[in-house]
């Protein structure tokens, strides 16, 4: 029963990983094993990750409301309708949902405090999503101090508000769709995280730092930074 549950921060850490645990196998490990249960044909049915590190295919609680927080229904119906991997990153995302509907139900009792610590302790851990598609987990956002202090660190986007230098954003998957429709002014490129880029403050296209031939050390001594072909439009 729910009262038997776990009541600490820790415990509610520990059960939180066996789940983890148990459900990353799945969709890891135990893949075809787990591709080949949820078939099409038959009912609703749901993932399950047990405390004991073991997972479960199987039919949702019959009781209403069940104990526990129930995962994803039917996630079979898709499987033959979408491509394996696409299918498995769904299903991963609706893993990290479940988790943390669970983790939370047992902590609804806990304080600000305690409830504050258990979700750090579990940001630390990769998500299943993360792990299953291989994306690696977001990294903080660069402090004042290590990003650039100059205006070409940041442009307004069409709402008004700053919107920073891709180079310098946090790498999160959000940032990355966002600036994925982002090209280079001067080579047409697309955007690419893994290379510096510095925007124009006058036109606001943004460029390669190679193609215009600025470096992340130059970039921080800019405060008003003039594209190329801009500056050729002053001359003229």
């Amino acid at each position: 029963m729910a009262s038997s549950g776990p009541r600490t921060v820790e415990e509610i850490f520990k059960d939180y990983n066996a789940r983890r645990s148990a459900l990353v196998r799945a969709l890891t490990n135990d893949v075809d094993d787990f591709y080949s249960q949820c078939d099409p044909d038959k009912e609703n049915l749901c993932l399950y990750g047990h405390p004991n590190e073991a997972w479960e295919v199987a039919l949702p609680a019959e009781e209403v409301p069940p104990e526990l927080p129930e995962p994803a229904l039917g996630i079979n119906f898709a499987r033959d309708g979408m491509n394996r991997k696409d299918w498995l990153s769904l299903v991963a995302v609706h893993s990290d949902c479940w988790l943390l509907s669970v983790a939370f139900y047992f902590g609804a009792r806990l304080n600000r405090n305690e409830r504050k610590r258990l979700y750090s302790m579990i940001n630390d851990l990769p998500t299943i999503f993360e792990v299953v598609t291989g994306r690696k987990p977001a990294k903080d956002k660069p402090t004042v101090e290590s990003g650039s202090k100059s205006r070409n660190g940041t442009k307004r986007s069409i709402d008004g508000q700053p919107r920073s230098n891709p180079k310098l954003a946090d790498n999160s998957y959000e940032d990355e769709e966002e600036q994925g429709d982002t090209f280079c002014g001067s080579c047409g490129g697309g955007y690419n995280s893994d290379e510096f880029w510095i925007g124009c403050d006058n036109c606001e296209r943004w460029y390669h730092g190679k193609c215009v031939k600025i470096t992340p050390a130059k970039a921080e001594m800019i405060k008003f930074y003039n594209c190329p072909s801009c500056q050729k439009k002053v001359r003229q």
